[in-house]
């Protein structure tokens, strides 16, 4: 058994779906640049790192990775596993090339407009299906959430510890005539 990480080094790099048949296989959401290279860091951990998995990929469903683990070897084990974040140590991945980074480092990093004003802290970063999307904790827009593009976003500065935005036309405003509250 490998030796734990510290659970507050790990990065996620995937989540267990559903089970495909009855002998174990199982499909995974990768967040890999390559999905298929999920399997590539060493041994995967659950958020806090008390349990590893050792996977293969055998395959590709519906945009999905399909994966064996080992020592799962029917529905039931498979099943038991839904849900579940898979995470690596950030000693495990290549360093970013320059001017590139890890979603995971922008938690945290203050977020300020282009002319200046704070607006908190990026608590989360979130992908819906249409691209990534910050979410803010702090400030006077806590809660909001903001395209991850070059247009919102046109700077950011990980060792200035900050991010720039240039919020889209509308972001801010409040819905027309109550629009997407119920009407009685």
């Amino acid at each position: 058994m490998s030796r734990h990480p510290d659970p507050a080094d790990l990065v996620l790099l995937g989540t267990v779906g559903a089970p495909r048949g009855i002998r174990g296989d199982i499909r995974i959401r990768s967040f890999t640049e390559a999905p298929e290279d999920i399997a590539a860091y060493g041994p995967l951990w659950n958020a806090d790192a008390t349990r590893s998995f050792n996977l293969r990929v055998i395959g590709e469903v519906k945009g999905q990775v399909l994966v064996r683990f080992d020592g799962v070897n029917d529905r039931t084990a498979a099943e038991a596993l839904r849900g579940t974040g898979l995470y690596v140590p950030r000693s495990a991945l290549p360093a970013p090339e320059e001017d590139s980074f890890y979603l995971v480092d922008l938690i945290g990093l203050s977020v300020e407009t282009t002319s200046g004003e704070a607006w908190g802290e990026v608590k989360a970063i979130h992908d819906f299906g249409a691209g990534d999307v910050l979410e803010l904790a702090g400030g006077p827009h806590a809660g909001l959430m903001i395209p991850f593009s070059r247009e919102a976003v046109p700077e950011v500065d990980l060792a200035g510890g900050r991010l720039v935005v240039d919020p889209p036309e509308g972001l801010l405003e409040p819905p027309e005539d109550g629009a997407g509250q119920d009407k009685e």
